[in-house]
């Protein structure tokens, strides 16, 4: 398994964690990481994923609901939500090329989902990233 793989596994734990646990705080949430994730690069880039999503949550849930006909986020299982927040993330604030994102967003719903989880994640992020290419090319 690639490194940055692993750090989004135990990225998309901890936001599940969050999601059951609001009052995790990062303290918490470092120390579970660090329990996981001996390398240090890895450790800062799943913290980076976390604590982004954490701060831009209310944006990434502004543009996964714009794209998710008949779904809120709140309704979303709590996988596959996190798994598609990473990758909205990722697309929108780091330099991860989309087709990565969203590949990982879906392998992440494979490992950790139900079993239509990857087709719902796959549809969400290939609309969320059309929606953006749209955008850009205005």
């Amino acid at each position: 398994m690639a490194r940055r793989s692993k750090a989004r596994e135990v990225a998309l734990q901890m936001l599940f964690q969050r999601d059951f646990n609001p009052d995790a705080d990062a303290r918490v949430l470092k120390n579970m990481i660090g329990e996981r994730l001996e390398d240090e690069e890895m450790f800062l880039f799943c913290w980076q994923l976390v604590s982004g999503v954490l701060e831009h949550r209310e944006e990434l849930d502004q543009q996964i609901s714009a794209v998710a006909e008949n779904w809120s986020v709140d309704r979303m299982a709590s996988t596959d939500r996190n798994a598609i927040r990473i990758g909205v993330y990722e697309m929108t604030f780091l330099d991860t090329p989309p087709p990565v994102a969203i590949n990982e967003a879906i392998e992440l719903s494979r490992k950790f989902g139900a079993k239509e989880s990857t087709q719902f994640v796959n549809g969400i992020m290939d609309r969320l990233n059309k929606s953006r290419d749209e955008a850009a090319a205005e």
